[in-house]
């Protein structure tokens, strides 16, 4: 795959990597392992991805970014998340969301949102759409049942907005200087029919930051609770058409998310890789090197069976998505799925070479690829859910 990259791409998973290396990988497990949720999070690591680029790579050119293609997202994210997945994904929501502005935004909010965003290095986005009650019914709820989904409501004053609910699990919720609000604007409407987007800052009056929730695994990223009390936005906060939310997956930059879940997974994969081969040179079990041993040897195989697959899949997805947008549905869905079968089986391999060369004991590197793994479990959407969306398209 490698001579088919460009030498601008390849010339972006270069800095992704070094940048990885100095500066993720040393940062990593120290701050997973601070106490404080809102701790773990380091803005010096921000602010030094964001004057390299990184954090605005997504940005288009005419607005002050440099306008990557997928093929380079997906490189440079399995980079960072090699050092970090919960790290990489912190500058990969700013994409994310830089896509939503890019497919739903008019030309005022994208030269005002992406003014903002590309002169300061702190700033972050966040997306408001899971709520206490409404978590993988979002992506498949009942065609015909207005009350499932998400609640957060969206009444029309004059020329402003009045938002009244609640979110969780919201990214960047405590630290983002913009937050991307998904409420129903028709109550009566399945939440496909009946939600819009508000592009809402913190600080407005009624919005409060509730408790920053102290996850097990992705400790960096920033996950808090959000109520809206009474919020009133500005109508030209509005991206999209009213209850277009979810037109959204027309665009050409949709479905985006699971894309980028899986490409950072590989990054897991690389690393659970990297981690298990330098245990197997390292030590010595029943008079030779663990690398000598068939069992490892059989562990290590299927590890790099696994990787090597879903790194076809996730560089497939990505290069024919800049031929051919918007990205496929079909494939993301087989591909979020696969990427979290495979790397989920990658870490519990390296997890077992630990815990048998070490007679028990766990290494803290290699449990905490396993927890951060976890987490794709249920991230965009459960499996199960997953799996039968994209039945819904065969």
């Amino acid at each position: 795959m490698d001579h088919l990259l460009t030498d601008t791409q390849r010339a972006w998973q270069q800095k992704a990597r070094e940048f990885a290396d100095a500066e993720i990988r040393p940062r990593s497990l120290a701050r997973d392992q601070i106490a404080e949720p809102a701790g773990t999070f380091d803005w010096a690591l921000m602010r030094k991805g964001s004057q390299l680029g990184i954090r605005t790579a997504a940005v288009p050119v005419e607005y002050g970014g440099h306008g990557i293609d997928f093929t380079t997202q997906a490189l440079m994210i399995t980079e960072m998340a090699k050092a970090d997945s919960a790290m990489a994904k912190t500058f990969s929501q700013s994409w994310k969301w830089s896509h939503l502005i890019v497919d739903q935004g008019n030309a005022e909010q994208k030269r005002r949102f992406f003014d903002a965003f590309v002169k300061d290095d702190q700033f972050v986005m966040g997306g408001g759409i899971t709520e206490p009650n409404a978590g993988s019914d979002n992506r498949l709820p009942p065609g015909d049942d207005p009350k499932a989904g998400l609640q957060l409501k969206a009444q029309l004053d004059g020329d402003t907005w009045v938002l009244n609910g609640s979110k969780c699990y919201i990214a960047n919720a405590n630290i983002g200087k913009l937050i991307f609000a998904f409420a129903r604007t028709d109550p009566n409407a399945p939440v496909h029919e009946g939600t819009t987007i508000f592009a809402v800052e913190p600080g407005t009056p009624g919005l409060k930051v509730g408790k920053v929730f102290n996850k097990h695994g992705w400790r960096f990223y920033q996950n808090a609770e959000l109520f809206f009390e009474n919020v009133r936005v500005a109508d030209s906060n509005r991206l999209g058409a009213i209850n277009g939310a979810h037109k959204k997956h027309g665009g050409k930059n949709s479905r985006f998310g699971e894309m980028e879940y899986s490409a950072n997974a590989l990054g897991i994969c690389d690393a659970a890789i990297e981690m298990a081969a330098a245990h197997g040179r390292a030590h010595r079990q029943a008079g030779k090197r663990l690398n000598e041993h068939q069992l490892f040897q059989l562990k290590l195989s299927e590890m790099h069976m696994l990787t090597e697959a879903l790194r076809s899949f996730v560089m497939r997805v990505a290069m024919e998505a800049d031929v051919t947008a918007p990205i496929s549905r079909k494939h993301n869905g087989f591909l979020m799925n696969f990427s979290t079968d495979a790397m989920q089986r990658v870490c519990y391999l390296n997890l077992d070479i630990h815990r048998a060369a070490n007679k028990g004991e766990i290494s803290a590197q290699a449990e905490k690829l396993v927890r951060d793994a976890i987490i794709w479990t249920h991230i965009a959407g459960d499996s199960v859910t997953r799996l039968k969306a994209v039945k819904a398209l065969l």
